[in-house]
């Protein structure tokens, strides 16, 4: 029986189920699910990140992260962690970058946290000769120096719940199945009568996102160091239905193959960011990708790396406005750091 059969089956027996754990299962069901099959990367794969776009990105984040290294104090040993390493490919490009900081490259013990095996023999490959370990959860992580985490879409990946306002009163969205045993949306309430009468209204929330949130901020305010996500989501309440399946670079119903696309939704930062304070965390102001990386440097080393390659500096172009410009990547991704309250950040 595939994972469709099985979600239809549990849902004939137990009712509709929450948008969150339908997630949970497309994504890391053992047998079945997104991750632990093996997600496909790159231009070959389901969807391209900014890695993958250009090396300048894992670049500079890896100088970065040398910075926060110097502004901790220059301490002999930090934690270098990425979180949802994907195929390490930011992880290399990042190592490569911080050979200009060798003293911050002899302190660091490489961790990555991952849970799918596949995306391990990937990670693996990527970084043959570099001495790192594997964790399946930040729990894992050793307490005992400082912590220096990055992650790029991980976010987007945690799990969602919606709401939908018809006719004045607010509904659950859930997956249900159609007369035909068809994986649908149904709403599930009413929860809250009174709210004005008016076209329907999606909202989203993330319980496990505040939780995370949560975690990240405790580890680093007992840890001391910085985290640093990049993802794609918005800075204030928006309303709308963020979820999206992509499979081969194209969109998709989330129920058209389940268990065989990534099911991601936009991240409400401000969720993230409150619970990350409200564990003894600090946070830096949220600022979108483009910002970020030209106050990294990014054009610069986007002029050196043409006029080193000059064949090259067309694409070198064009991958700078992938990275930066308002209408592609600059302006829908967001960048959100947590610190320690001993740390400035860069």
């Amino acid at each position: 029986m595939g994972l469709r059969e099985r979600l239809v089956s549990r849902i004939t027996r137990s009712g509709p189920m929450r948008i969150s754990d339908f997630m949970t299962a497309c994504l890391h069901d053992p047998a079945e699910g997104y991750y632990a099959t093996g997600p496909a990367l790159g231009e070959r794969g389901d969807f391209i990140t900014a890695p993958h776009v250009s090396q300048m990105f894992g670049e500079l984040i890896g100088l970065w992260a040398a910075e926060v290294w110097n502004r901790l104090g220059r301490p002999g040993r930090v934690r270098f962690v990425e979180l949802g390493p994907g195929d390490g490919t930011m992880m290399s490009d990042m190592l490569r970058a911080v050979r200009a900081a060798p003293e911050f490259r002899a302190a660091m013990d490489v961790w990555l946290i991952e849970t799918s095996t596949p995306l391990r023999s990937a990670q693996a490959a990527a970084l043959a000769g570099t001495p790192f370990q594997w964790a399946r959860d930040m729990a894992d992580l050793p307490s005992d120096a400082p912590c220096i985490l990055v992650a790029n879409e991980f976010l987007d990946c945690l799990p969602i719940e919606q709401w939908v306002l018809r006719g004045g009163e607010w509904f659950q969205r859930r997956v249900g199945i159609d007369a035909s045993g068809q994986l649908v949306f149904v709403d599930d309430g009413p929860r809250r009568r009174g709210a004005p009468d008016g076209c329907d209204t999606i909202v989203e929330c993330s319980p496990m996102l505040a939780n995370f949130g949560s975690k990240v901020g405790d580890m680093i305010s007992r840890m001391r160091g910085a985290a640093l996500f990049i993802d794609y989501g918005s800075a204030d309440m928006a309303e709308g239905d963020t979820l999206q399946a992509l499979r081969n670079h194209r969109k998709e119903s989330p129920f058209a193959h389940p268990g065989e696309a990534d099911l991601t939704a936009h991240v409400h930062f401000p969720t993230f960011l409150e619970a990350a304070r409200m564990a003894g965390a600090e946070t830096a102001p949220l600022e979108t990708q483009g910002d970020f990386l030209r106050r990294l440097g990014i054009e610069p080393r986007a002029w050196i790396l043409a006029e080193s390659s000059p064949r090259q500096a067309t694409l070198i172009g064009r991958q700078l406005q992938r990275l930066t410009a308002p209408a592609q990547m600059g302006e829908l991704f967001k960048v959100a750091c947590v610190h320690s309250s001993d740390v400035l950040t860069p």
